[in-house]
């Protein structure tokens, strides 16, 4: 009976160990797999964030060139690390960058936009986040590349980095340039 006493925990240990370990060759958590990959983006009417900004609407979706859509919020640490990757992204000719603003007053957002950069061409506000859940948000920021046609081609769950811009979003936009 004793015996066990030291077993016991040597076992709950190994079986924590072996766990852990696994947990290592897991996917990334910024690869979550989404439902609406291939699919139409959501159709929706969303107020434009102030007079400053107009929003975007399905027909801006799909009005032939390649869209990427971020989502983000002023309260979003993160947001604040990914704007000079919005900013490049912005620049390139042929691709339209919006922003949709998540539960987030309209001047809190204004006033990250004007201490960090507004590089979207057109933002919209989804106030209750209703928007963001037909969209398959998983929480801010999250960045999604939207063809020609108004589908989804690819999600990105997380901050932009350069890396991250370089080796997934860059060629995401090539291929939904490529299949209109």
């Amino acid at each position: 009976m004793r015996r066990w006493i030291y077993i016991l925990p040597v076992a709950a240990f190994a079986l924590l160990a072996f766990f852990l370990f696994r947990s290592l060759w897991a996917p990334s958590p910024s690869l979550i797999p989404s439902a609406l990959i291939n699919k139409p983006a959501p159709k929706q009417v969303l107020p434009r964030l102030d007079a400053q900004s107009d929003t975007f609407t399905h027909a801006d979706l799909t009005a032939g060139h390649v869209t990427i859509v971020n989502v983000f919020a002023s309260w979003c640490a993160p947001c604040r690390t990914e704007v000079g990757q919005l900013a490049a992204l912005s620049r390139i000719p042929g691709v339209a960058l919006y922003g949709l603003a998540q539960k987030d007053k309209p001047e809190d957002t204004r006033e990250f936009l004007n201490e960090f950069g507004d590089p979207f061409a057109k933002i919209a506000q989804d106030i209750d986040g209703r928007a963001s859940i037909e969209w398959g948000v998983y929480g801010v920021p999250e960045t999604y590349v939207v063809d020609g046609k108004g589908i989804i081609r690819f999600k990105y769950v997380g901050p932009l980095t350069d890396a991250v811009l370089q080796q997934q979003v860059m060629p995401a936009i090539k291929l939904a340039q490529d299949n209109p």
